[in-house]
């Protein structure tokens, strides 16, 4: 059996093949550069949701942070875009643990309820706060320098493609690396079965204040990300809506697999952008009728279907075969 440290050949394929739409689709690279930060924001959901067992439906909360605490250091003249990164995920970071305090005492219900009203008052933050936000215009005149004092941002994406690449790369490796670890085992058990785990004397509660600073420093992180590739921070990046989008694409993707959101956010904008060139009026339709059925089949999203589909071809095959 090959180590779980180890590269998956279907990992090495995913990020070859998103290397090579620079080449590829070299007219593509502005969407392309938005599905990895939608994966991005999706993988730091799928922390909280698909291993830690935390509903949450107001996780904009630190994608909209991370994405205005990078545009307001632009716009007040420092644009370097590394540390604007670090910022966002430091500031997002302390939120998350903050907020875990109270996710880690409450139910289900409980958690759904504080995660919105935590989304919403940031919302309404946004608004109040227009002299610093820009209100609901949104936050101009954001620059971002070069990218290490030698790339400028180009209109064509190029520049914002590869250091999105090199940092969703990044940060999934971490992810990956912390999931993979005796603390991903652990808020594995505290999703099954938290009192079992207390009881084995597993700090329940403390784990997961830390799993919400690092999945909310992930968001953050995607949505600083957002913002210095657009140079544009809008109030919907903190919005129920934003936070309605990224729980599609992680069950269109599967919910507990890491590669879940990535695939479920390569999917839902591919195909958002073909359906609102067909029909801009019913495009939401049709990725409606497409949940449903992901959602009825019981597979787990597209991953938990695609290992249905090789396991049943491995049974049918044989072990001869």
């Amino acid at each position: 059996m090959i180590p779980s440290r180890h590269w998956r050949l279907s990992e090495l394929v995913f990020w070859a093949g998103m290397a090579a739409c620079w080449w590829v689709f070299p007219y593509q690279l502005p969407l392309i550069t938005q599905i990895l930060i939608v994966g991005l924001f999706a993988v730091s959901l799928d922390v909280v949701l698909g291993h830690a067992g935390i509903l949450t439906v107001g996780h904009a909360a630190f994608f909209g942070t991370g994405a205005y605490a990078a545009g307001l250091l632009a716009a007040h003249g420092w644009g370097e875009p590394v540390s604007g990164l670090l910022v966002a995920a430091v500031l997002c970071a302390a939120l998350g643990y903050a907020q875990g305090f109270m996710l880690a005492r409450g139910s289900d219900l409980t958690r759904l309820m504080i995660t919105i009203a935590v989304c919403l008052l940031l919302v309404e933050a946004a608004l109040q706060l227009s002299a610093w936000t820009g209100g609901s215009d949104g936050l101009w005149g954001i620059e971002v320098w070069p990218l290490l004092g030698l790339f400028p941002f180009d209109l064509y994406g190029r520049t914002a493609f590869a250091y999105t690449y090199v940092v969703v790369l990044a940060l999934v490796l971490v992810v990956r690396r912390m999931l993979r670890s005796p603390f991903g085992l652990a808020l594995q058990g505290i999703r099954q079965d938290p009192g079992r785990m207390h009881a084995l004397g597993t700090p329940v509660a403390g784990r997961l204040r830390q799993v919400c600073a690092m999945s909310g420093a992930v968001a953050g992180v995607a949505g600083a990300l957002l913002t210095q590739t657009t140079q544009f921070a809008g109030v919907e990046t903190l919005g129920f809506e934003r936070s309605a989008e990224v729980l599609i694409v992680l069950v269109l993707g599967g919910a507990g697999r890491l590669y879940g959101g990535l695939v479920g956010a390569l999917m839902f904008l591919v195909l958002r952008d073909w359906f609102s060139g067909v029909s801009p009026q019913y495009w939401m339709l049709a990725i409606g009728l497409i949940l449903i059925a992901v959602a009825l089949s019981g597979s787990g999203g597209l991953l938990g279907l695609a290992r249905r589909i090789t396991d049943w071809r491995s049974g049918r095959a044989g072990p001869g075969a």
